[in-house]
């Protein structure tokens, strides 16, 4: 069963080409789904309008067989590629401030992933790394009982080790039957926790989808290795 479809999805800025051109695509429910190409090709696009943040031209967009609207923010926890939080906030008043917001944010969790990194509930944002504000913010998304997680660039600008525990806190911290849809340029440091892929090249064109396990043995080679091969003959052609 589907979690998210996208029918005929277009989306233009003003005076400028398609961002996304078209795009036709099919996510099942319980998997780790990495949205994998270059920075400039429409994944945060594509994600935004599928949090309900912008509005396409064109198609639709289902979550759960609904509209995006009301309904489907209930079951979208969204990671953006910024941080958006104020620096003076502490911790601890912005788990508060989920635990309002959002009906199914586990408060206690979020605590104990606090606590396994070592982070201070009671510091000012200020007063953290980049590094660790990322991983704040991180905690808070998926500390929410979501049935779909859209993070977009969750490794970009942070350190190899804080990637790891990035990638670690994904896979241990959400139900089997949710789904995550991953964006990343990054290919290399996130293909070992996905279990499907999108290859998406500029215009929102998928050149190439499927399981990544299969995908690494019918072509002898890493995901990483698979995309540089597929975009480099796409851009000939």
């Amino acid at each position: 069963m589907s979690i998210l479809e996208c029918k005929n999805l277009t989306k233009a800025y003003k005076r400028g080409r398609n961002v996304l051109d078209n795009m036709n695509i099919t996510i099942p429910a319980g998997k780790i789904v990495g949205l994998l190409g270059p920075n400039g090709c429409g994944k945060s696009t594509l994600i935004k309008l599928i949090s309900g943040l912008l509005q396409p031209n064109s198609g639709e967009i289902l979550i759960d067989g609904k509209k995006v609207g009301e309904e489907t923010k209930a079951l979208v926890s969204y990671l953006p590629e910024r941080t958006y939080f104020n620096n003076w906030m502490k911790v601890e008043e912005l788990v508060s401030y989920f635990a309002e917001f959002y009906k199914d944010f586990d408060s206690e969790k979020a605590y104990r992933l606090l606590s396994d990194l070592d982070i201070d509930p009671k510091a000012k944002l200020k007063t953290l790394s980049k590094g660790t504000k990322e991983k704040v913010q991180l905690i808070l998304v998926m500390s929410r009982r979501a049935k779909l997680y859209l993070l977009d660039e969750p490794i970009a600008g942070v350190d190899p080790a804080a990637r790891e525990y990035i990638l670690s806190t994904i896979v241990g911290n959400y139900d089997e039957d949710a789904t995550i849809i991953i964006t990343t340029h990054l290919i290399a440091d996130v293909e070992q926790v996905l279990d499907d892929f999108m290859f998406v090249t500029y215009g929102g064109q998928i050149l190439k989808s499927g399981s990544a396990e299969e995908a690494r043995i019918e072509n002898n080679c890493s995901l990483d290795e698979l995309f540089r091969e597929v975009f480099r003959c796409s851009q000939n052609f």
